[in-house]
């Protein structure tokens, strides 16, 4: 249930330009593209990834980890924990199956001959872009399920790059692109709801009590 009374009466715990900060940052959300990672192994890498998420406006970040298992960082995150999901899978297949199920196309990132280039993207598809670990590149899982694969040129001698390099030279690129398409990209209006309420919970301190004494007081 969207409860708007109770959405206006937490935003008069935040300033003007703090909940004007929020309708911003809300409008320029989207799940027209995710990004998951695979095994990534530097805890550092991860955390990295999910700050670029909520630099260019990705609301939902996959990790996959069936062979490790570690907690953001949250030094390195810097708060970007507190505005992205954060989705954990023990399943590679899981994580597949969840996102095709949800519409969106299987987009690996390699260097292999086959992939496209960056520039060349279709953005106007819903597409996840899946990252893998630093030394060993995705799984055989991951590329024999992906519907396209994903390159950024490179015109030195280094053939690789950092996985959070890398998926912040995509973001940036893709998200630019599909803003200027006529694909509707932005979250629904009860999307923003919901996430406008977990910001604020997360934002404004004894949030459950003061949810508590709303209701209570409203229930007279």
């Amino acid at each position: 249930m969207l409860d708007l009374d109770l959405l206006k009466h937490l935003q008069t715990y935040l300033t003007e330009h703090r909940n004007t900060r929020f309708q911003k940052v809300l409008s320029e959300r989207t799940r027209h593209f995710t990004v998951v990672t695979e095994d990534v192994y530097q805890l550092h890498n991860t955390s990295a990834v999910m700050r670029t998420c909520d630099v260019f406006g990705i609301q939902d970040l996959h990790v996959v980890e069936e062979k490790v298992s570690k907690r953001i960082d949250k030094e390195i995150a810097m708060g970007a924990q507190k505005w992205v999901d954060f989705k954990r899978y023990g399943s590679i297949k899981d994580c597949i199956v969840n996102l095709k199920s949800s519409g969106y196309q299987i987009i690996a990132t390699t260097p292999h001959d086959n992939s496209t280039l960056l520039h060349e993207f279709d953005v106007t598809k819903k597409s996840a872009f899946f990252f893998g670990r630093e030394s060993e590149g995705l799984s055989d899982v991951v590329m024999n399920a992906a519907d396209g694969f994903l390159k950024i040129p490179m015109y030195g001698f280094t053939e690789s790059l950092n996985i959070s390099v890398s998926a912040a030279i995509i973001l940036q690129s893709v998200v630019s692109k599909m803003k200027q398409t006529n694909v509707n990209w932005q979250l629904s209006e009860e999307e923003k709801f919901k996430l406008e309420m977990q910001w604020l919970k997360k934002t404004i301190k004894a949030s459950d009590e003061i949810i508590e004494r709303y209701y209570a007081e409203n229930s007279k």
